[in-house]
C-alpha cells in the first residue's frame, strides 16, 4: 500500500454523522482529513489547504454541490484537484452533470459503505499518480 500520510482529503458534507464515519475511516487509512459542513466553508478550506481530493455532497445548506464543483474547476489553484461526489441524489441527470463538470467519480451514499469510500479515494489518487 502506498503511503497516504501526505495526502489531504477535504470532505464537504453537512451530515455530521456520515462525515465523522468517513473521516475516521480515512484517518485510519493514513490520510489527513479536513471537514466542512457548508459549501462556503468548503470553498474557503479548499483554497487554503489545497487538498489532493475533495469528497463533495450535493445537498448542502447554503449552496449546491454542483455549484461548488464549478467553482473548484474554475480556480487555477484547484482545477486539477480530484473530486468524488458522494450524494444521495443518484439520478442519471445529477450523475451526468457532475461528471460533465469534472468529478472523477459519483458515489450514492445509500449504496456504499465508509470503507468503500476509502478504497475509491485510494484508487483515484493512485490512478492520478500513474496518469
Amino acid at each position: 500500500m502506498t503511503s497516504n500520510l501526505a495526502k489531504k482529503i477535504l470532505s464537504i458534507e453537512d451530515d455530521a454523522f456520515l462525515s465523522s464515519l468517513v473521516s475516521v475511516k480515512l484517518i485510519e487509512a493514513g490520510f489527513t482529513v479536513i471537514t466542512a459542513a457548508t459549501g462556503a466553508d468548503g470553498i474557503t478550506k479548499a483554497k487554503a489547504e489545497l487538498p489532493d481530493l475533495i469528497l463533495l455532497d450535493l445537498m448542502l445548506p447554503d449552496m449546491g454541490g454542483l455549484e461548488i464543483l464549478k467553482l473548484v474547476k474554475e480556480d487555477p489553484a484547484l482545477k486539477n484537484t480530484l473530486v468524488i461526489i458522494l450524494s444521495n441524489m443518484g439520478g442519471r441527470e445529477e450523475i451526468e452533470e457532475g461528471m460533465k463538470l469534472g468529478a472523477t467519480s459519483y458515489l450514492v451514499k445509500a449504496n456504499i459503505l465508509p470503507h468503500e469510500v476509502v478504497e475509491m479515494v485510494e484508487a483515484q489518487l493512485t490512478q492520478q499518480k500513474k496518469g
